[in-house]
């Protein structure tokens, strides 16, 4: 989702996105809303697995800074139904409302500041027609799942087509002053040991900072969410997830 970060924007660690992030409980319960929908904007579309999946009887469009995410996009079967914007999530004003407006990949928390934050939930409120829908997700900060993050726990590894058997982990500092965790992505080819590595920093923030800033926008949800497979949301529940519509 940002911008300035290499593993969303440059080619050589982008390639690895959809081998780790491929269909999943966000995407196909967000598929299973937009089924009842006329319109359907993704804000952070990434590579647009979502939308080119989606028929092209709806209207379509996909926001994303990352322009090399977006060609992946445009290459896509169902990619040519869809409207593709490289653009920011905090300041893109499209001049169309959306029965539907998702923003999955926790893509909320790479903006660091209740400024921004605040602007992105400007952005949904700005874009969604008057009866419509919004959901989006972040990652509930009582769960701790930072600590999960280190080279260990997090070691995986996956096979990617062209390059073999890559290895992957992760290293994460977490600043409890700003509720900012700074993790670092390792990728390494497992045939000859070539490394692809890349920072990135997200922010976790508590149900009720959200909902302040949702208000602050002009959004209310009707529901929360504590996962993607549709458990109301308690204390202890992995994700943040709101359901609503403008105030």
């Amino acid at each position: 989702m940002t911008a300035n970060s290499p593993l969303y924007d440059d080619p050589a660690l982008m390639r690895f996105y959809d081998l780790e992030n491929g269909w999943g409980e966000d995407t196909r319960l967000c598929a299973r809303m937009a089924a009842q929908a006329t319109s359907v904007l993704d804000l952070g579309c990434g590579t647009g697995l979502l939308l080119s999946s989606l028929p092209g009887t709806i209207r379509l469009a996909g926001v994303d800074p990352a322009d090399a995410m977006l060609e992946v996009a445009r290459s896509r079967p169902g990619g040519r139904h869809v409207t593709w914007i490289e653009g920011d999530a905090r300041s893109v004003r499209l001049g169309e409302t959306f029965d539907l407006i998702v923003m999955t990949g926790h893509a909320f928390q790479v903006f660091l500041t209740d400024k921004d934050q605040l602007a992105v939930l400007e952005t949904i409120a700005a874009h969604l027609a008057p009866r419509g829908c919004f959901i989006f997700d972040t990652r509930n900060p009582a769960a701790h799942e930072w600590q999960e993050w280190t080279p260990d726990a997090s070691r995986r590894t996956f096979a990617d087509p062209q390059l073999g058997l890559i290895e992957a982990w992760n290293d994460v500092a977490f600043d409890e002053t700003t509720d900012i965790a700074c993790y670092d992505t390792v990728y390494r080819r497992m045939a000859d040991g070539k490394m692809w590595q890349a920072q990135a920093g997200i922010r976790f923030s508590t149900r009720s900072h959200v909902a302040t800033l949702m208000a602050d926008a002009g959004l209310k949800a009707d529901q929360w969410l504590g996962d993607w497979s549709g458990a109301l949301w308690t204390p202890e529940s992995p994700e943040i997830i709101p359901v609503g519509g403008l105030r």
